[in-house]
């Protein structure tokens, strides 16, 4: 998960592993001693990784911009008026774009550098509470509460989850291969089982529906069309306008 990752290294897009460095965006290795080729040009790993986020995700900060809102923090307005900062917008030309005041584009502004104190503030207190108690604050009495997918459509109670509750759930809901005995009703307990569904699926690899539909009947046969589309409408895959095309979403 990208927020495991040191600020710094979120912000740089890539993290020193020892052996390799990691792009935390999408979690492709570069192994150190060898030499890539991308596009006809020689790097090492360290030039290999740099250039891997700039020409796969354009940049850390169009990457984290295009995360969901819940994701990163802000409202749909907000996330809306910093990618056309982005993108080197005027305040005049952010408010015609967004159809707000120019007035309205100050107080935003404004809200995102307080956001950004409080952001500070809060990461010292979390990291002071966890230093000084040993436990950090998803430690509860009834197990660790699991990490947020990246890719979630919407952050809300749903995700929940301690590992207690995962442990039981898919004990109940897959068998012994990993197959679904039945779906369940429940959306925490679907994002459970869609979260284990999810792993047969390779981060970097791009699949036609046909395709989708043969990994998946093979994990719930009995309707394996609704599980595809409750893996879109809870944010594990997106697929194109069309249905062509299929990738994790990462």
């Amino acid at each position: 998960m990208i927020w495991n990752y040191a600020l710094e290294e979120i912000i740089s897009g890539h993290a020193d592993e020892g052996e390799q460095f990691v792009c935390v965006a999408c979690g492709r290795c570069f192994e150190k001693g060898r030499i890539y080729e991308l596009d006809g040009e020689l790097f090492d790993a360290w030039g290999a990784v740099r250039q891997h986020v700039l020409r796969e995700h354009g940049s850390m900060a169009e990457f984290l911009v295009d995360r969901e809102p819940g994701v990163i923090g802000v409202t749909e307005v907000q996330r809306q008026i910093l990618k056309l900062i982005l993108e080197g917008k005027s305040d005049k030309e952010i408010s015609a774009a967004a159809g707000i005041a120019l007035s309205t584009v100050r107080n935003h502004r404004f809200n995102l550098r307080e956001k950004e104190k409080q952001a500070k503030m809060f990461l010292a207190l979390m990291g002071a509470l966890e230093r000084e108690t040993k436990r950090g604050i998803g430690k509860s009495d009834t197990g660790s509460i699991e990490e947020v997918p990246a890719s979630a459509a919407m952050v809300d109670a749903r995700f929940n989850i301690t590992d207690q509750e995962t442990e039981k759930t898919l004990a109940a809901y897959l068998d012994e291969n990993g197959a679904i005995r039945q779906f369940p009703a429940r959306a925490k307990k679907k994002i459970i089982v869609m979260k284990e569904v999810i792993k047969n699926f390779k981060k970097d690899a791009v699949y036609t529906e046909t395709e989708v539909n043969r990994i998946l009947k093979r994990i719930y046969e009995e309707d394996y069309p609704s599980l595809r589309r409750a893996l879109i409408e809870y944010g594990f895959m997106e697929r194109t306008a069309d249905g062509s095309v299929y990738r994790v979403r990462e």
